[in-house]
């Protein structure tokens, strides 16, 4: 594959790796540093990547696996800050209930383990199949179900939809 034909392709994965990346980090300046990286990484490594697979799905484990090495970083450098600790002054309160309801997801959804939240960003908000996803986080397909049930059933639970079920 030609450098400028790979080139367009990573151009069109570029809001997917981005969205994404907001969600994972929840900093739209470390999101964009993230999927740089990621880019740039892709370009590096093209000669590993095989034609007739998947290209977003392929982006996703090498944005992936940035994001964890970023986070570990962090962890020895001592940098995080728990975005719940400063969760009320990132954003303005809505003013429309669906809007309202935006809110109370994204909060929800930040409340999951980091291994479930990814699982509900990959499947729900990037529509991949559980296959995929198990690729891209290197863990087997019956893991990648049971992060998403637990973590549906936490969104649930804490959304006010229904009561958790009774653990066995």
């Amino acid at each position: 594959m030609e450098v400028g034909e790979f080139g367009k392709l990573l151009e069109e994965q570029i809001p997917r790796l981005r969205r994404y990346a907001r969600a994972l980090t929840r900093n739209a300046s470390r999101a964009d540093d993230l999927v740089q990286d990621c880019l740039y990484r892709a370009i590096r490594k093209r000669h590993l990547f095989q034609p007739d697979t998947n290209l977003r799905a392929w982006l996703f484990t090498i944005l992936h696996h940035q994001h964890v090495n970023d986070v570990r970083s962090a962890l020895r450098e001592g940098t995080v800050v728990p975005v719940e600790a400063v969760a009320e002054t990132l954003g303005e309160p809505a003013t429309q209930g669906s809007s309202l309801d935006l809110r109370d997801l994204d909060q929800a959804t930040a409340r999951l383990p980091e291994e479930q939240r990814q699982v509900v960003l990959l499947v729900g908000l990037e529509g991949l199949r559980y296959e995929e996803v198990a690729k891209i986080l290197d863990v087997p397909v019956g893991t990648v179900r049971s992060r998403l049930s637990r973590a549906r059933e936490a969104l649930r639970h804490w959304l006010g939809r229904e009561q958790p079920r009774a653990a066995a």
